[in-house]
């Protein structure tokens, strides 16, 4: 088994801490970092630190590459650069106390084309022993009917695909491309289902009939609160412990690589998104989007609470 995650959008992710944040007036901020950012890379970044490869296909811009590239280098991840013209796009989040805020700029722009490239650089790898992540936007100029196309390419490939992208916000186009794995918020699936869903019971419906439409894996990240997962063997919400948050940033994708870990080691879909909550509420203890530690990994999975939905 093994792993390919598609970063088409990366960006540089800075984070600076402002306490006690005020509106409308000037601050100075503190303790600036950054990181190569971008969700497939998150989620490479996080399947290696704990001890499972992956190739990370990368777009890089041709203005800016070079230090995201080396930042790739530097982490140890095994990755593929495609290059295309312009910048890669910058990502701010601002701390203040215990919010955060999240502010992103536009990068580079490319074309239907840039999926034909990445098709050729990833086809020799796929079969039914691949899972592929296609997470994140892709950049402005790619059409919604290419990446529908490209997906059914990989999918005729026998490969899985995991869909965490907002370029695909149409429930029917989703559902068309037949992902093995979902992970949308409550807000996505309101969006999907063009109404407010904001009750337990209306995202456990919800995800249920996303779930009946197809889509093998249907993971509802429930912020704090866990996970819920419906998929083939039932419905079931995992429970993390009480912890104090760090950076919530990019945890979203580190409970995709739980996900994944656990399917790669051959683990059921209960035990799969134990894994998912695990990954994601360690990866919230670290600065940035720093991925979650094997250590914190295996403490908190030991405290987590799996029960039927």
């Amino acid at each position: 088994m093994k792993c390919i995650t598609l970063t088409l959008n990366p960006a540089f992710d800075r984070h600076c801490s402002v306490p006690a944040f005020v509106p409308f007036r000037e601050h100075l901020a503190k303790n600036e970092s950054a990181y190569a950012g971008g969700k497939g890379v998150n989620i490479s970044r996080a399947l290696s630190a704990n001890g499972i490869g992956s190739l990370a296909v990368v777009v890089l811009g041709d203005e800016n590459g070079a230090p995201y590239a080396k930042a790739l280098e530097n982490d140890g991840l095994h990755f593929s650069a495609l290059t295309v013209g312009g910048r890669i796009r910058e990502n701010l989040t601002v701390h203040t106390d215990d919010r955060e805020t999240r502010i992103s700029f536009e990068g580079f722009t490319s074309d239907d084309g840039l999926l034909d490239r990445v098709y050729e650089t990833v086809k020799s790898e796929l079969d039914e022993n691949t899972v592929l992540t296609f997470t994140g936007r892709a950049p402005s100029g790619v059409s919604l009917s290419a990446i529908l196309r490209f997906l059914e390419k990989i999918r005729a490939t026998g490969a899985k695909t995991v869909i965490d992208s907002k370029s695909i916000s149409d429930l029917n186009d989703l559902i068309s491309a037949k992902p093995w794995l979902i992970k949308p918020n409550g807000e996505e699936i309101s969006e999907y289902l063009h109404r407010e869903i904001s009750s337990f019971s209306e995202i456990l419906e919800a995800a249920k009939s996303i779930h009946g439409a197809g889509i093998e894996n249907v993971m509802v990240s429930l912020g704090k609160e866990g996970a819920l997962l419906v998929c083939s063997g039932g419905e079931y919400i995992c429970t993390p412990p009480k912890i104090e948050a760090i950076s919530t940033v990019g945890a979203g994708d580190s409970s995709i690589a739980g996900f994944i870990t656990a399917h790669l080691s051959g683990l059921d879909a209960k035990e799969a998104l134990c894994r998912a909550v695990a990954y994601g509420t360690a990866a919230c203890l670290r600065k940035g989007t720093l991925p979650p530690l094997p250590d914190d990994i295996n403490r908190i999975i030991k405290s987590v609470k799996l029960s039927k939905a």
